[in-house]
């Protein structure tokens, strides 16, 4: 299980900016080499200025010169990426040199991940990252399970499996972020296969809706929720959208699940049903769809990760739902808002050892492959 820090070579930096595009959460950890145990050595979150965020958020809806806009973007984020890999681990004691490898997920601007050409595209110039840091870099994770027949994600389960698996019981992670995902870790004894995907929005409505409303980037607490009631009407039409009823594997993005998705039902309700109703029924949407997708799983222990763990409203929805107790992953040792940027460090240990970071049971994939391309320090 997760520990503090131990004083070790093979340090490895994480960086991870979800679906949520509001900034870069970078870790520098060192893992055991002989179980599965990660010590945190230092974590520092780098929030995007307003005016980048507004044009990534725009970006990841498809729109007009996206070619230039992406390659002006790509480079921006690449020098805040470099420079939050830099400050953590100077944070850690350590210099670059000490550090093995950066893992980059990169931000996601789109994802289309069935048809005959699917494809999956992150931004975060990874050559860039490489010549201001002087630390090896791998990214580009997901091209390469798309490749084998794979969607490309969801990627984290493998380091869940890996990190938060039992002996004897069967736990389910639950990331909320911009999408939200589960994966179904089965007890060692029970010889079955992990399983996972994206459920649908996590927090990528319930950010927009208050966005729109209010101007705040996020409904902080949950206050606007708290104040509305869930609306049967409009959540059926939300959940009458083929993604949920489609089996895994699957996953999505932002591009399919839209504020002009979410008016397109507004405008067939007919009615106004108010900001806080309406923020309401989405914090409703994601909890019903998580919930309907851990159901069939059958899940023991079920552990939360992911910006979501911050809503107590959100929290209190998935509580009132699950007829097991809820915790995050806190209580297994790992800071949930720090599980993704970790499993980013972690698959870049895999890729440089020559190791798989795939599981085909959630992504899809005709077999394991290693994950990520190499750009030297």
């Amino acid at each position: 299980m997760p520990s503090r820090r131990k004083t070790s070579a093979h340090h490895y930096i994480g960086l991870m900016s979800g679906t949520s595009g509001d900034g870069v959460d970078a870790v520098c950890v060192h893992f055991d080499e002989d179980a599965p145990q990660v010590a945190l050595a230092a974590h520092c979150y780098q929030p995007y200025p307003e005016s980048l965020r507004e044009r990534l958020l725009s970006l990841m809806v498809p729109g007009e010169n996206e070619i230039d806009r992406m390659g002006t973007l790509e480079g921006e984020l690449a020098e805040i990426f470099a420079a939050a890999s830099t400050e953590v681990h100077r944070q850690a004691g350590l210099a670059a040199h000490e550090i093995t490898a950066i893992g980059s997920h990169g931000q996601t601007i789109r994802h289309r991940p069935r048809g005959p050409h699917a494809f999956t595209l992150q931004i975060g110039d990874p050559a860039r990252i490489a010549e201001r840091t002087g630390i090896t870099t791998i990214a580009d994770f997901r091209r390469r399970d798309m490749a084998a027949g794979g969607q490309g994600a969801p990627l984290v389960p493998a380091f869940h499996q890996w990190l938060f698996g039992h002996a004897t019981r069967t736990r389910a992670i639950v990331n909320i972020g911009g999408i939200a995902n589960i994966t179904v870790i089965p007890a060692a004894d029970r010889r079955a296969v992990a399983q996972g995907f994206d459920t649908g929005p996590g927090n990528a409505l319930l950010d927009g809706w208050v966005r729109l409303q209010t101007g705040a980037p996020q409904d902080t607490d949950g206050r606007l929720a708290a104040r509305g009631q869930a609306d049967g009407a409009l959540l059926a039409l939300l959940k009458d959208d083929p993604y949920f009823m489609a089996p895994p594997p699957k996953s999505t993005g932002r591009e399919h699940f839209t504020l002009k998705w979410l008016d397109d039902r507004l405008q067939r309700l007919g009615r106004d049903l108010g900001a806080a109703n309406v923020q309401a029924t989405l914090v409703a949407l994601t909890a019903d769809t998580i919930t309907e997708a851990l159901a069939p799983l059958g899940p023991e222990e079920v552990y939360l990760c992911g910006g979501g763990t911050a809503n107590p409203v959100l929290m209190a929805a998935l509580t009132s739902r699950l007829a097991i107790p809820i915790q995050t992953t806190a209580r297994l040792g790992l800071d949930p808002q720090l599980v993704e940027p970790t499993a980013f460090a972690w698959l870049a240990r895999e890729a440089l050892a020559g190791r798989p970071g795939n599981l085909p049971s959630v992504t899809g994939a005709r077999h394991p492959v290693v994950l990520g391309a190499l750009y030297p320090a």
